[in-house]
Formats: C-alpha cells, sequence, structure tokens
C-alpha cells in the first residue's frame, strides 16, 4: 500500500520525492521520508511519522543540500508501528546505501535471525531493515547495486517492490519488482520510478509497465530493465491518458467531494466509445467473442467497494447475457479450492489494478485454465497485464481512499460487459438491447441532477445527525449492494457502526436492532419496474417504523407510496431497476461525505486505511 518514488536527473531531487509523495499519500500516510544523494556525495536521509506535512517541516528546519539522485517513500504501515525509526528509509552499509519498500516479506523473521547471527544490528521493527542489510551485504561482494539485487530477490519471500541508492553510485537508482507494483516515468534527460504514474505525471506522461520479477535500473534519460535471472527485458511503453490537473483538488474541500462532483463525468468517460449504431460495443472484447458463446459461468472476483459494484454487475449479467454468475471476494476465492474450466470467465475488479487480493486470485484461476477479464481504472497497473482482456473505466485518478466516481465506473463497465456479451450470445432483444443502451447513455445527466438538486439536502440533513452512532441501510434486488455500499462509506470515513442488509432479511434477525430513533436508509425501487417488490420494501419501512426507527427513503421521484412512511425522502430521477443502483449511491456517498465533514474528520486520509491494498 505505500507509496515510493525515484528520481535521477538534473533537477533538484527533494522537490521532486517530496511533490511525488503529495501525489502519493492516498496509498500510506503513517510516516514519510527521503534519501537524496547530494552534489557532495553524501547520503542524506529525513523521515518522520505522521503524515508528509512533518517531513516537510523537518525539511524546512533541516534541509538537504541539493542533489539530483534520491527516494522517497510515504507508508502504510505493516510490520512496526508508525515511528520515526519505522519510517522508510532504512539504511546500511555504514548508512551508505538507503532502501524503501512496498509489500510484505513473509520471511523476515528467518533472514532477520540470520543476520543478527552475523552481528548486524537493527534500529527498526519493520521487515524492510532485513533487505537493506541483504543487499548491503550483497554489494560488498560485488560491488555492483543491480547483481546485488539479484543475489537479494529470490530470497525474498512475499511481495515487494524495492528501490535503492548508494553513494558510491549519484545518479542510478535501482528497483526491483515482485507482487508489488512499479513503473517507469520518460522525462527529458530525467528518469523517474514510481508506485504509480501519479508520482511523475506532473513531469511526464511516457510511461514504462515493469513487469513480475524485474530489476530496473534509472539513470538519467535511461532505463535498464532485466528479469531476475538477468535477461534483458523490454518494457511495455505507455501513454497517461490525465493529466496532473485531475489528481489537484481544483478549489474543492477534499479530494473525495471533487471525485463525487466527478461520477457524472466517470461514468460518461466509461461509455464513450463504446456505443456504435445504437449498441453496444466494447473494441477491447471483441477478439473474446468466439469464446463468449460458449462460456457457462463467470465468476466476478473483488474486494471491498469493488465487490459490490460487482454484486450489481450480477445482475445485469444474469439478465441481458443469460450467465449464470458467482460474486467472490477475491481473498477467499484461492483459499478453498475453487472450480473453474476452460469455458468459465473470471472477472476481476480493481480501481489500481494492484489490489493483491484480487491479483492472486486472478493468477490462481489462470492456473487453473480459466480466461480472465479485468475491470480497472488504472493503466500499466499489474492485474490487466495478468489477465487475458481489460476493460478499462476512465474514471480519471480517484485520491480520496474512499472510493465513489470509481465504484459508479465500475458499475458501468460491468453493465457494458454484459450488454456486449448479450448481444454475441444473441440472449438480448434488441428491443431490449437498444432501450438499455439509451438508458446507460442518459446516466450522466441523472446523476447531475442528484448532484445539483439533493445534495445541500443531503448534507444538511448529515450534519443534523452528526452526534448519530449507528445507522442502518436496506434495500431489495439491485438496491442490497447499494445499502452495502452505503454502510461501508459510512464506517470508513465516519468512523460509526453501520451495517447493510437485504431487506427481506428484516425479519431473520436484524429488526433486533431496530430501536427508538435509529436511523435507516431504506433503497426504495421503482413501482414501475415491479409492483410486489415495491409494496414489500414499503411493508419493511412499515414494520421498522412500528419499532421507531427514522426513515431516509431514497426513491424516484413521483413516488407518492413512499411519503406516509418515510421521515425524509431523498429523490433521484427515474430509471428502470437496474439502473437505479447508479442513482441511488449518489445520496449515499454525498451522506457519508457529509456526515464525516461535520465530525470534523479527514474524509479524504482516513485512519488505518490507504487506496491501494498491496498486500494480502
Amino acid at each position: 500500500m505505500c507509496g515510493i518514488v525515484g528520481y535521477v536527473g538534473p533537477r533538484d531531487s527533494q522537490d521532486i520525492l517530496v511533490s511525488g509523495l503529495a501525489r502519493l499519500e492516498y496509498r500510506g500516510y503513517d510516516s514519510a521520508g527521503i534519501a537524496v544523494i547530494d552534489d557532495g556525495g553524501s547520503l542524506a536521509v529525513r523521515k518522520r511519522s505522521g503524515k508528509l506535512a512533518r517531513l516537510r517541516e523537518a525539511l524546512e528546519t533541516d534541509p538537504i543540500g541539493r542533489g539530483t539522485t534520491g527516494i522517497g517513500h510515504t507508508r502504510w504501515a505493516t510490520h512496526g508501528g508508525p515511528t520515526d525509526q519505522n519510517a522508510h528509509p532504512h539504511l546500511a552499509d555504514d548508512d551508505r546505501l538507503a532502501v524503501i519498500h512496498n509489500g510484505i516479506i513473509e520471511n523476515f523473521a528467518s533472514l532477520r535471525s540470520e543476520l543478527v547471527g552475523e552481528g548486524i544490528t537493527f534500529v527498526s521493527d519493520t521487515d524492510t531493515e532485513v533487505a537493506a542489510h541483504l543487499l548491503a551485504r550483497a554489494y560488498r561482494e560485488s560491488g555492483d547495486l543491480v547483481a546485488a539485487f539479484r543475489a537479494v530477490v529470490d530470497r525474498l519471500e512475499g511481495a515487494f517492490t524495492l528501490l535503492a541508492a548508494h553513494e558510491d553510485h549519484p545518479g542510478l537508482v535501482v528497483g526491483a519488482r515482485r507482487n508489488s507494483p512499479l513503473v517507469i516515468g520518460l522525462g527529458e534527460g530525467e528518469t523517474f520510478l514510481g508506485s504509480d504514474v501519479a508520482a511523475f505525471v506532473e513531469h511526464t506522461r511516457r510511461a514504462l509497465a515493469v513487469g513480475q520479477d524485474e530489476i530496473v535500473a534509472i539513470r538519467p534519460g535511461v532505463v535498464e530493465v532485466t528479469d531476475f535471472a538477468g535477461n534483458a527485458v523490454e518494457p511495455q511503453p505507455f501513454e497517461v491518458s490525465w493529466d496532473a490537473a485531475a489528481a489537484d483538488k481544483g478549489g474543492w474541500s477534499s479530494f473525495m467531494a471533487k471525485e463525487v462532483s466527478e461520477e457524472p463525468e466517470a461514468v460518461a468517460n466509461t461509455v464513450r466509445g463504446r456505443i456504435q449504431d445504437g449498441e453496444i460495443r466494447v473494441p477491447e472484447l471483441e477478439g473474446l467473442d468466439d469464446f463468449f458463446r460458449g462460456i457457462d459461468r463467470v465468476v466476478v472476483l473483488a474486494c471491498g467497494t469493488a465487490y459490490y459494484s460487482g454484486l450489481v454487475g450480477k445482475y445485469a449479467l444474469e439478465k441481458w447475457a443469460r450467465i449464470p454468475v458467482d460474486v467472490e471476494l477475491a481473498h477467499e476465492f484461492r483459499y478453498r479450492e475453487p472450480i473453474v474450466s476452460e469455458s468459465t470467465l473470471v472477472v476481476s475488479i480493481s480501481q489500481s489494478g494492484e489490489t493483491m487480493d484480487t491479483l492472486m486470485a486472478v493468477k490462481e484461476a489462470a492456473r487453473l485454465g480459466a480466461k480472465t477479464l479485468s475491470i480497472c481504472n488504472t493503466q500499466g497497473s499489474t492485474i490487466p497485464r495478468e489477465s487475458d482482456a481489460v476493460v478499462y473505466t476512465h474514471a480519471g485518478p480517484e485520491v480520496a481512499v474512499a472510493s465513489t466516481k470509481a465504484f459508479v465506473a465500475q458499475i458501468t463497465a460491468l453493465y457494458l460487459l454484459a450488454l456486449h456479451v448479450g448481444r454475441v450470445r444473441r440472449s438480448l432483444p434488441d428491443e431490449v438491447s437498444a432501450d438499455a443502451t439509451e438508458q446507460l447513455a442518459a446516466l450522466p445527466e441523472k446523476i447531475q441532477w442528484i448532484l445539483d438538486n439533493e445534495q445541500e439536502r443531503t448534507e444538511q440533513l448529515a450534519h443534523w445527525m452528526a452526534d448519530t452512532r449507528s445507522v442502518l441501510f436496506l434495500g431489495r434486488h439491485v438496491g442490497y449492494p447499494i445499502a452495502l455500499e452505503g454502510a461501508l462509506k459510512l464506517k470508513e470515513i465516519s468512523y460509526i457502526h453501520a451495517e447493510g442488509f437485504a431487506a427481506g432479511e428484516l425479519k431473520h434477525g436484524p429488526i433486533a436492532l431496530i430501536e427508538p430513533g435509529q436511523p435507516v436508509f431504506v433503497v426504495v425501487p421503482s413501482p414501475r419496474g415491479s409492483i410486489t417488490m415495491h409494496q414489500k420494501v414499503i411493508s419493511n419501512i412499515e414494520e421498522i417504523r412500528a419499532r421507531g426507527a427514522r426513515i431516509i427513503a431514497i426513491a424516484e421521484q413521483g413516488d407518492s407510496a413512499v411519503l406516509p412512511s418515510a421521515d425524509e425522502v431523498l429523490r433521484i430521477p427515474l430509471a428502470s431497476p437496474l439502473f437505479e443502483p447508479l442513482l441511488a449511491v449518489v445520496p449515499l456517498h454525498i451522506f457519508a461525505m457529509g456526515l464525516a465533514t461535520a465530525k470534523g474528520l479527514d474524509v479524504d486520509q482516513p485512519r488505518n486505511l490507504a487506496k491501494s491494498v498491496t498486500v494480502e
């Protein structure tokens, strides 16, 4: 989850590193640090626990001399608490070698014991310091930093991206990658490394993807990549499709506020170019059309918010493509001997494309012979490269830890997949396809209507409820995953108890939680879609209202049946049932953000969390 950045070039590396870390802080903010080889040839390190602001203060008080080679790190703690000693970089070889790390070295304990037996003294509680001392020992034997990496990486088990700089080699940063992200930025006479392109996009949009089990050495304007065995590798180039301004707040109070405002654009960008002559056609999928005609099952793999988008997508895939769909938590999939075959499509969903649980599940699915497809928002990331095909969402950078616009873009991409496969399999009547395509194209305007007409009232409601200690969420059919998503957002950024339930489960236990004054959000389905389902949800509302619950209903415009039963009604535009989730979730995102703001919490960087989960 940590953010890492490396730089060699003509500019002052301290400025490059700190600005890169600022763009990567969403990946971890327990501590931060940089190491720079200054113009005098000395390695200087500054690091502090806490957010990046503390490192900035330290650099103002005790600046590093100008240098053109450096590495930087912002941490999400795994081994050892967030202290100055545990912050990266870690030093070895008489403080001449600096190392930073993203991931977990699973066999660190045995390696540490080995090094302690050789007389090495450790000053931190981290697994990273083990790698630093191993690299130092290998470097002393060879005098070659790349050769030292090659000697060490096969001894490390788990997930790691390591970067190192050594006093002996100004103008050189070396990195290695296994099961953890790393990309290269190509500037004019300068070269960058980063956990993702946000680290360097303000300087260049030309990038190279570093593959699994590869070592990279960067010098000003020069890149050398080899595999762990020492064979030369030609990295895959790509162009970053957004610029640095897209990852700035742009005057918004928070990144989350900005990204909620971009939900209409995220949907529009995901659909753009994928409607041709009134039909959904996804060019990235056309190479799999023959396979689609013969598949007998779809398995969706995801975690967190992406998992809830998969639950919504299940309804669309089964309705339009007429294929049975299982949605599984990626971190459970590979540990239970899953059954997939050559006629199974495994769809992975990950905003970052680096979610470690999902990546390992994709690899397991591929090993078992399944066809793999990823839905992802990040170019050059690992999961798309490990998959047979990819549908990018084009939602743009999402910096806030709590996912919002990526969620609606993921659902949109799943709907594109379902409509494309339904057309190929001829399971989707033309008139249904045409109507769904028309509704999909109309969604951005409808989401914008909610932002224009319901946001202020929803935020006001959230401020009134700032002292609430527990909120429940109910939904049926596609409203159930939206209830789960609403609860997760509130937990993530407001730190209060929140749970989502299928409304039909109320009488099977959860109704015991209802007491006078208990706030309950209810996602009310359109009576135009299924009057029976609508009536059942109204009955659910009456059941909990009779026990004193305070009802906040999310219902379509013109639904008067809900008025006598609800204390508050947040309106959404008319849409057919399958498209309501993309509308109903917007007030829930706004509410969670508003309540956290009213409590004075940091909505972008909630405690204990990071944006990209790159460890299992």
